[in-house]
């Protein structure tokens, strides 16, 4: 069983930045996609970015492109999401989840290819 636990979630000005954190229990941590959702009040869970295993590709939601960043660490077991210009629209709770299989570039958009979830870590944009 996988635990992630988020955390760097705040209040921000737009055109702020924050970093939000994942950190995973996971064994063989390298072997594991990670991923990024966001839920905002009253809307459906959605896709933010995603970093593969192996190559640490890099996939994300066309309204954070050039504005988010993912990353990983495998020494330490962690994922981050930089976000940077941040708008009023990216409010949301932020989920970090995790697949221990192979995934697809498509796949990466897609909840279903993810087993283990965080709790989540709120994100307050303000005007």
């Amino acid at each position: 069983q996988v635990q992630l636990v988020e955390s760097g979630g705040g209040l921000v000005q737009a055109g702020g930045s924050l970093r939000l954190s994942c950190a995973a229990s996971a064994r063989a941590f390298s072997n594991y996609a990670m991923g990024w959702f966001r839920q905002a009040p009253g809307k459906e869970r959605e896709f933010a970015a995603a970093i593969s295993r192996s190559l640490g590709n890099t996939y994300y939601v066309d309204s954070v492109k050039g504005r988010f960043t993912i990353s990983r660490d495998n020494a330490k077991n962690m994922v981050y999401l930089q976000m940077n210009s941040l708008k009023p629209e990216d409010t949301a709770v932020y989920y970090c989840a995790a697949s221990p299989r192979a995934v697809s570039p498509r796949g990466y958009s897609d909840s279903s290819s993810y087993d283990y979830w965080g709790q989540g870590t709120q994100v307050t944009v303000s005007s």
